[in-house]
């Protein structure tokens, strides 16, 4: 979906495919034909813009045969789907029954991470429409936190150089500018929006910059008003944006909140905790860590790590972080000239609800799905910004 900004640039939606996990490129063209058609056809759009997710295998298979580039370029246009956006961060593996620490592995100190992102640029530089010239791809905020030392952390910054020059040799090859966004998450080197500053002031690339989840930020208590000018003035760029909700538990202590909360304690995908006390954040790794006795303070507001429909906040006792993307969303695109041009509906855990949330059906994954596109197509248009066809 694509928008016109007051200051007459385009900002593109997409909605992120690593809800349909797919390992290989048989998978991915399934999830065209399955699901994204689906969706596109459900908002009654001519054109719909989808945040590929491409596995290792698939990525390998793409960019070793241009057939097979070139086909997957002829069924988006074939079904009415555009790609301007990769999300990089899950290696493979992300549909599997526990993913938990392995997203985060290879890391930014790991060769393959480096060959991977290549791989998946110069397959972008194929896919972009051939109207637009820009493309991103979001990855791992460098690591997680654990075991990454000085001797890390250097190959993980010359890992990024090495792949800015490589974007700049794929412009001159393909007038196509790629470039990769950190995207910050709680548990990883960079959890914040301002833990990224350093990071990539060092790398001092213009190919670099930062995507902004907005669930991510939620769980960690960031103000989106502050961290974003905060960016703004390190001028780091805002390469991307994901536009998502994380859970929000007002009163942790009550015994009702904590039942509703263990719904969500599944055992597919890390949920990260974080509560702001005096003396600062204070987190946990998983959601389950939280509930079990007093791991974390229950005086304040517990915040997990779970995306949440946009359109469909859980209910009572519990709720979403819902206010927290349309400030940051105001921040991102609202002003005289929008920050970043790409935005990103990335809710991948609709498999991972409660039970009785979850979907039944293909049609109510769409429908959802729609729903969710719906609402931030609203927030869009009520910022000024204008639908285009």
């Amino acid at each position: 979906m694509r928008f016109r900004h007051p200051d007459g640039s385009t900002v593109h939606l997409a909605y992120c495919t690593n809800v349909h996990p797919a390992e290989t490129l048989d998978g991915v063209l399934a999830q065209l034909r399955d699901h994204c058609e689906p969706v596109r056809r459900r908002l009654g759009r001519d054109r719909l813009g989808i945040g590929l997710w491409l596995a290792r295998d698939a990525a390998h298979a793409l960019v070793t045969d241009p057939a097979a580039l070139r086909g997957l370029r002829t069924e988006l246009d074939r079904r009415g789907l555009e790609v301007v956006t990769l999300n990089g961060f899950p290696y493979e593996g992300f549909g599997a029954e526990e993913v938990k620490y392995r997203v985060y592995r290879p890391d930014w100190a790991d060769p393959e991470r480096l060959e991977h992102t290549t791989a998946l640029a110069r397959v972008l530089a194929g896919l972009l429409p051939d109207d637009v010239t820009d493309g991103s791809i979001s990855t791992l905020p460098l690591a997680w936190r654990t075991a990454y030392d000085d001797a890390r952390a250097d190959k993980a910054r010359t890992a990024l150089l090495t792949l800015a020059e490589r974007l700049d040799a794929l412009e001159e090859l393909t007038g196509r500018s790629i470039r990769v966004a950190l995207e910050p998450e709680p548990g990883c080197v960079i959890e914040t929006i301002r833990d990224a500053i350093g990071p990539l002031t060092a790398i001092g690339h213009d190919r670099v910059g930062i995507c902004v989840d907005t669930c991510h930020l939620a769980t960690s208590f960031e103000d989106p008003h502050t961290a974003l000018d905060a960016l703004t003035e390190a001028r780091v760029p805002v390469v991307k944006s994901q536009l998502s909700a994380a859970l929000h538990a007002e009163h942790p202590r009550l015994p009702d909140v904590r039942d509703s909360l263990a719904a969500f304690a599944e055992p597919r995908f890390l949920h990260q905790t974080r509560t702001l006390t005096a003396a600062g954040l204070r987190g946990t790794d998983d959601l389950d860590e939280a509930l079990a006795g007093e791991a974390l303070p229950d005086t304040a507001p517990w915040r997990a790590h779970f995306h949440v429909p946009l359109h469909a906040a859980p209910a009572a006792p519990l709720t979403s972080t819902l206010p927290v993307l349309k400030d940051a969303l105001t921040r991102l695109v609202g002003g005289p000239h929008p920050l970043t041009r790409h935005l990103e509906v990335e809710t991948y855990t609709w498999q991972a609800l409660p039970p009785e949330l979850r979907p039944r059906a293909r049609a109510q994954l769409t429908d959802g799905i729609a729903a969710e596109l719906t609402l931030a197509r609203d927030l869009l248009t009520d910022l000024g910004l204008k639908e285009l066809p």
